[in-house]
């Protein structure tokens, strides 16, 4: 997780390096690039942190990438012993699921899985709370 100058700093030098090397922002992406699947975390719901990947990546994310059932996943979550908050076109987002159940989850998904007390804020997913603008639109969940 980097401060918003770190990143930028980052990036401005993989601009100008060699070409085929490409950056993800999130280790499941790259691992997903190198083997040539769509990311199981579902990170293409957070369309900012995609700007940086490969286009055929992107490509290969949104074949797959579906925002799941509200009833069917409020089911599930019902049976791990949480509750639904909500399912927007970013996340679902749930309340008493320790991080194991939230990733049960979201791997079976391929959808994103927030707990209502840890917020994920635009522009700022997995990044340091530090160093980032806190403007009000980018501190949405």
């Amino acid at each position: 997780m980097f401060p918003e100058e770190l990143e930028r700093r980052i990036l401005e030098a993989a601009d100008c390096g060699r070409s085929g090397s490409p950056l993800f922002r999130k280790t499941s992406c790259a691992v997903a690039y190198v083997h040539g699947i769509a990311d199981y975390n579902g990170h293409f719901g957070i369309r900012e942190l995609c700007d940086i990947c490969p286009v055929t990546q992107q490509r290969r994310c949104a074949r797959v990438w579906r925002r799941p059932e509200e009833r069917h996943v409020a089911d599930q979550v019902a049976d791990l012993g949480g509750t639904l908050v909500e399912v927007d076109d970013r996340a679902v987002v749930v309340a008493g699921l320790d991080e194991q159940r939230r990733y049960f989850l979201q791997h079976g998904h391929g959808y994103q899985v927030h707990d209502v007390d840890k917020p994920h804020h635009h522009h700022r997913h997995g990044r340091a709370d530090l160093g980032w603008p806190t403007t009000r639109e980018n501190t949405l969940s």
